[in-house]
């Protein structure tokens, strides 16, 4: 199979593509005003920021700020918060590889490496400066140009020789790149409280808790008794009420943070249950 690579294509969310639909190489380019948004992260990303500033946010809370010039690594099977913000009179400008789970197990065995059960706690890495990544970015460069077809044996070998530069750079990576397994079942009212403020799919909730989707939603009921989507509603509008009320953050600040698409959909939701709107609750 072959397929053009358009210029500086935008590749954010990988969610409902099958894995051999997936870009092994993409680039966000653009010149607007900051973006904000939040994604389910399905491959292991390897990532160069060329301009620009990206700052990255996990389901743990922390936060990681990307300039020019920066290398990061972001782990599979996780949730995270980001803010793209072009310099002044310039363009946002970033490339990643997808190391996907067919490439990594295929490595793998033929390099007879395997990983520990061991899983690092963080889920965006910035990594240190290393001038053999920096080489490896800009040998990418063809592959920016709207006119040439790229095989998928030409982005095969990019991959690989990404994955042997980040272990050359951290051998300790192998135990996170090589560890295949999925999402265990966990603690739902824990899981659900750490993760309730991202705005993703019930699926993903779902997979990420070990759980199939009709498992999800029946475990759901038996703890939380009530459906997910209700519950999700009621426990942002609640925190919304204590950030406003006791912290006196205003509406804009606080309603993408906790999982709403829209300004107007959150203040109607918020006054349909609290009988106020958030300008009111914080005079009171």
């Amino acid at each position: 199979m072959k397929f053009t690579l358009p210029l500086f294509e935008i590749v954010t969310n990988l969610n409902d593509m099958a894995e051999s639909e997936r870009p092994k190489i993409g680039y966000s380019c653009y010149f607007t005003r900051s973006r904000e948004g939040e994604q389910f992260v399905p491959e292991h990303v390897f990532s160069y920021q060329i301009s620009g500033r990206l700052t990255m946010t996990d389901d743990n809370h922390h936060t990681n700020i990307f300039n020019e010039g920066d290398f990061r690594f972001i782990r599979r099977n996780n949730l995270v918060k980001y803010i793209k913000e072009p310099p002044a009179g310039g363009e946002f400008k970033s490339v990643s590889v997808y190391l996907d789970q067919q490439s990594l197990r295929d490595f793998s065995i033929r390099e007879g490496i395997e990983g520990s059960s061991v899983r690092s706690t963080a889920s965006v890495i910035k990594l240190k400066p290393n001038t053999l990544f920096k080489s490896y970015m800009d040998s990418l460069q063809p592959y920016r140009q709207d006119d040439v077809v790229i095989s998928d044996a030409l982005q095969q070998l990019k991959v690989n020789e990404a994955i042997l530069l980040l272990l050359q750079a951290d051998p300790s990576l192998a135990d996170v790149l090589f560890d295949f397994s999925e999402p265990g079942k966990i603690d739902l009212e824990g899981f659900m409280e750490k993760n309730f403020h991202f705005n993703v799919q019930m699926k993903r909730f779902a997979y990420l808790s070990g759980r199939s989707l009709a498992t999800f939603k029946r475990d759901f009921e038996k703890v939380f008794n009530t459906t997910p989507g209700h519950w999700l509603q009621e426990r942002r509008l609640k925190e919304a009420y204590y950030l406003i009320r006791e912290k006196g953050r205003s509406a804009s600040d606080i309603y993408l943070d906790l999982g709403f698409e829209d300004l107007s959909h959150f203040s109607f939701a918020f006054k349909n249950k609290y009988g106020l709107t958030p300008s009111k609750v914080m005079t009171h």
